[in-house]
């Protein structure tokens, strides 16, 4: 039997750990509120535009291009206090996101400190799993996130090391459940939650006891 030390957990930020859709409805309640029903809108194009192309929600670099015409706007310098002094719920950590927010985000809220700095944040974070074992290494790991997709890419890299739990909550999970009946994860997610607070109700033999799905690791794969 594996003891504590030699397993890692991976949790999640955005809607695992921090309810980031209460996030998102705030500060679209907060744009309307300063800049109106178009100026939110802008905001909404502008972010969904650059998560296009960065492959990350940059909240910060949107409101910087939305900046162009309101620089004498006062409610623009409130707005990036808005974003960076935002009280995050309360309380190693895998997450996906840009250098700037993701890590104040994950200061704010009180993790960065309850993981002792433990953090890791990438752009895609199921393509980085080797920096990951580089960093953390470990005879098996477990990771709590709330996208099904996310897990099974990870698990078809790291195969029976890695126990995937899926968290049902958050928009992600949402949107999985409506598609679920149309839409096939291969692998499916190892163990299912509701909530993250009932990861309290398993040990660490539950996570072990897991039966690895038999799964052909390709170079490829792990690149």
């Amino acid at each position: 039997m594996l003891s504590e030390g030699e397993v890692v957990f991976l949790l999640d930020v955005d809607n695992t750990l921090l309810d980031n859709d209460r996030f998102v409805a705030d500060l679209g309640a907060r744009l309307e509120q300063a800049f109106g029903a178009n100026g939110r809108d802008r905001y909404w194009a502008i972010l969904a535009a650059l998560r296009e192309e960065l492959s990350y929600v940059d909240y910060l670099g949107a409101l910087e291009k939305f900046r162009v015409g309101l620089d004498d706007d006062p409610d623009l310098l409130q707005m990036s206090a808005f974003m960076l002094e935002y009280p995050f719920g309360q309380p190693v950590v895998l997450s996906d996101g840009d250098v700037v927010f993701q890590p104040r985000k994950i200061q704010r809220s009180g993790i960065w400190n309850a993981v002792e700095g433990r953090v890791l944040i990438y752009v895609h974070k199921e393509r980085a799993l080797d920096a990951m074992e580089r960093r953390y290494p470990a005879r098996r790991y477990v990771m709590i996130d709330d996208k099904a997709q996310l897990l099974s890419a990870m698990k078809r890299t790291l195969g029976p090391e890695l126990t995937t739990v899926f968290v049902h909550q958050g928009h992600y999970a949402a949107q999985y459940a409506a598609q679920s009946a149309n839409t096939v994860i291969d692998p499916p997610p190892d163990l299912e939650i509701e909530r993250i607070g009932d990861l309290l109700d398993h040990d660490l033999s539950d996570f072990l006891a897991v039966s690895p799905i038999g799964i052909t690791v390709t170079n490829q794969e792990r690149t």
